[in-house]
């Protein structure tokens, strides 16, 4: 589904017991929000191709691009773009069941799309180096009154899950939540799908992990053993969509496995050498754009290549990834609640630039699957 696309549907609330004592957990409708630096190497790549036949591409993969006027939804209430040179880009995924994402999706084809996890990319100033927030799909929020991609402007609801902004108002709905629950600008917006996932995987020839534990999970289709593996897409899609396989079973235990799938991801985009093979980056470039959705300034292949000139130089050793202090809600296990202090902590230091302290994240809800992902 685009970015555009409202639905009223909100996130199915679902029931379950307490997976901490041995329970079980709703469904899980997640996917992975991995293609950002896919999708910037390969459409910047195009770039190197040269030749009469450079024009014609252009214009096929800008025809491609779907984008969302992010600026002209949200006007001026914003926070102030930062002027110390770093970059904050909200990562996140529609979750539709429609098309070719029904039978990877699983689930009912009600119309309905929703973002499950949303990734806060920070680039410091000089883009060498990266930290990613993972915000909880599950964590109560106080939403604020938005206007979606077609003008109609949804209320404000209080203690609602983070994801019913993007089922209720899409994309600018989704930016603006993060916003105010930040206070951090977010200067551009990329959203990816299951389908396009599962292609961008594929296309790069799988990806290699090392698994730690064996990992089951009939909801996602994915059957493990502890081992090194080249996943393809759907196992990959399999993977980041697990929760119930591994952990706690639960959204914060899927999100370390996305963290760690997304370093892996990056080491192997960095080894491949995609840029050597014009087919192949063609091929790749091709995907990539129908994959994505963007917001209005990257949204034609010249700007997103300028945009990936800028992150060719972080390496997974330089991503440092975390997840939003959170805390189980003792009157619902499915739900979290944001530790307010420590997640201001954490914004304040993409605010000003600064790393995230390592001492923030202790004592937080976890989801039990830390180092259960390695890249091989």
């Amino acid at each position: 589904m685009p970015a555009e696309s409202t639905p009223d549907a909100i996130a199915d609330e679902g029931t379950a017991t307490d997976p901490r004592r041995g329970g079980r957990r709703r469904k899980p409708r997640g996917k992975g929000r991995t293609a950002l630096l896919v999708a910037a190497w390969t459409a910047g790549g195009i770039l190197l191709l040269g030749g009469t036949g450079a024009g014609i591409l252009y214009f096929k993969l800008d025809g491609n691009l779907r984008t969302v006027d992010i600026d002209a939804a949200l006007g001026g209430h914003r926070p102030k773009k930062a002027d110390n040179g770093s970059e904050n880009i909200l990562v996140l995924g529609s979750d539709s069941r429609s098309g070719g994402n029904k039978t990877l999706g699983g689930g009912t084809d009600d119309g309905s799309a929703r973002s499950d996890t949303a990734m806060v990319v920070h680039l410091y100033k000089g883009h060498k180096k990266a930290a990613v927030v993972s915000i909880p799909r599950d964590t109560l929020v106080d939403r604020p009154e938005c206007t979606d991609g077609k003008g109609t402007v949804h209320p404000a609801a209080p203690g609602v899950m983070f994801n019913s902004a993007y089922s209720t108002g899409g994309a600018a709905c989704a930016v603006k939540t993060v916003e105010s629950l930040s206070g951090v600008r977010m200067d551009h917006y990329i959203e990816v799908d299951f389908s396009g996932f599962q292609k961008l995987v594929d296309g790069l020839g799988g990806v290699q992990v090392t698994t730690t534990k064996d990992i089951a999970d009939q909801d996602s289709h994915l059957d493990l053993k502890a081992g090194e593996h080249t996943l393809d897409g759907r196992q990959a899609l399999g993977l980041v969509r697990t929760r119930h396989g591994v952990g706690d079973g639960s959204d914060l235990g899927r999100i370390q496995l996305q963290q760690a799938f997304v370093k892996a991801l990056v080491a192997q985009v960095k080894q491949l050498g995609v840029l050597t093979s014009p087919t192949k980056l063609v091929n790749l470039a091709d995907t990539a754009t129908k994959t994505v959705t963007t917001d209005s300034d990257l949204g034609s292949v010249k700007n997103l290549a300028s945009f990936a000139s800028g992150l060719k130089g972080i390496s997974s050793s330089h991503m440092n990834m975390v997840t939003m202090p959170v805390r189980y809600d003792p009157a619902n296990p499915n739900r979290v609640l944001l530790e307010k202090d420590k997640a201001q902590t954490v914004w304040d230091a993409l605010k000003h630039d600064r790393p995230i302290p390592a001492s923030v994240t202790k004592g937080s809800a976890s989801g039990q699957a830390t180092d259960v992902v390695r890249s091989s």
